[in-house]
């Protein structure tokens, strides 16, 4: 078939590069937003706190929006040959190599399931350290501040428990810093 109406291999792969394309926007626009956000969180320190809930193991923390840095999907991870098991491998995350670490597996918490809503969240550039987690599920800003404590948790008006967790700590943890075995 010739003519106007015909298909061909560049008509038919234009909606496929317009839907990635347009999947592409929506994610910049996400973390566009998302880092307007964490900037005004840093300006206003008199303003709510707002933290980074997410989905480790079977649990709820807080991230530091100071610490957190991108939120991607799984990037192809470069395996490392001789490290942990929680240590999942290298990612090129917009030209930077970053380790990628399963945080519920090496907390003893079972492995996180890829694909669905698992995301990689990027330590921010003030840890100093060039390293992602591999996350269950993102729940977007929380306010800490708002939630009752309960414990060494925060509950928050749905009743969920939260425990904040402080990735300054997690890179100075020994057993973290050697992924090899």
């Amino acid at each position: 078939m010739s003519g106007p109406d015909a298909v061909t291999p560049a008509r038919a792969a234009a909606p496929l590069r317009l839907d990635a394309a347009g999947r592409r926007a929506r994610l910049r626009q996400y973390q566009e937003q998302l880092l307007e956000r964490m900037q005004a969180a840093r300006a206003n320190s008199g303003a709510s706190v707002n933290q980074l809930g997410v989905q480790i193991g079977a649990a709820r923390y807080l991230l530091d929006l100071t610490q957190a840095g991108e939120i991607v999907p799984l990037p192809p991870l470069t395996a490392v040959p001789l490290t942990h098991d929680w240590y999942l491998g290298l990612a090129n995350i917009r030209g930077n190599l970053v380790g990628v670490v399963d945080l519920a597996r090496y907390l003893g918490e079972g492995d996180t399931a890829i694909g669905g809503d698992a995301r990689v969240i990027t330590f921010g550039a003030a840890i100093g350290f060039n390293c992602a987690l591999l996350v269950a599920r993102v729940y977007g800003l929380r306010q800490a501040e708002k939630m009752q404590p309960n414990g060494a948790q925060l509950r928050d008006g749905d009743g969920n428990d939260w425990t904040a967790l402080d990735l300054t700590i997690v890179v100075a943890d020994e057993r973290f810093l050697h992924v090899g075995r």
